[in-house]
């Protein structure tokens, strides 16, 4: 039986090196952006994600070639990076992304799963820790950033910074010009009970958006696909591109084509 960075490998297609060092760490992460998808079908038909075992998501992320939404892709890939032997803490934040500037709103709950990851050893500085973030949807981090406030940091895609904020640091990307706040980050460690509490949550209340509607990411070496209901954008270097589907036919055929959901395993 294949060990879990091995089959996990093997799910995303990576062969290079497995040494814990920032070059390792950054290919991983491009690897599984490509290879997983994001996405809220078993929320959205009924079934609450609630076991974040190594288990649970090695069989549904990697077994059953599904994809799914921060608690599963960050807390699958966190699990691998304690094996090979990074330095892993599990964070949560707040999502703030496309929502109203005001101050009398009231801030969202904690419910979104992160990575802080260092790097064991003698790095030339580089140690970390590092944000580590596989599970944000269409405007997920395609690099590791350092978990520092200030600077302007490159990823494969968009750049993003952090800033001070009263919870720990802001999350920030820049999207066609304009600087927009992702979500809110604290940097206390989170046990697994707050983790299952935070996805048992969104994956069952009558007002998240992950039982209410579809939603689908992927995010190529040179794009960002992103699915919302029968809406499909595809962001590039030079524009957008936007298509409707009038059927569910044509939907369940772009989940399964372009987004590489195993479309048999939601059975009928």
């Amino acid at each position: 039986m294949a060990s879990l960075p091995d089959a996990y490998f093997t799910r995303i297609g990576y062969t290079g090196a497995v040494e814990t060092t920032l070059d390792t760490l950054s290919a991983v992460v491009a690897a599984h952006n490509r290879s997983i998808p994001f996405e809220n079908l078993d929320p959205l038909t009924g079934t609450p994600v609630v076991d974040l075992s190594s288990e649970a998501l090695a069989d549904k992320l990697i077994d059953r070639r599904r994809g799914g939404y921060c608690y599963e892709h960050n807390g699958l890939l966190g699990y691998v990076l304690d094996d090979l032997g990074f330095g892993v803490q599990r964070l949560a934040g707040r999502v703030v992304w496309m929502r109203p500037d005001d101050p009398a709103d009231p801030l969202p709950a904690q419910t979104h799963q992160v990575l802080s990851v260092t790097l064991p050893g003698p790095q030339d500085g580089a140690d970390g820790p590092y944000l580590v973030d596989v599970g944000f949807g269409g405007q997920t981090l395609t690099s590791p950033i350092r978990l520092v406030a200030g600077p302007v940091q490159r990823t494969r895609h968009e750049p993003y910074r952090l800033l001070d904020h009263a919870e720990g640091f802001e999350l920030q990307a820049e999207v066609r010009g304009e600087w927009q706040s992702l979500y809110l980050l604290s940097p206390q460690p989170r046990p697994r009970i707050d983790l299952e509490v935070g996805s048992w949550y969104v994956s069952t209340h009558p007002k998240s958006g992950f039982v209410t509607g579809l939603t689908a990411a992927l995010v190529t070496d040179d794009a960002r696909w992103n699915l919302r209901g029968r809406h499909l954008t595809v962001h590039r270097a030079g524009g957008s591109e936007k298509t409707r589907f009038d059927t569910a036919a044509e939907v369940l055929d772009v989940l399964g084509e372009r987004f590489g959901i195993n479309i048999a395993d939601l059975g009928d």
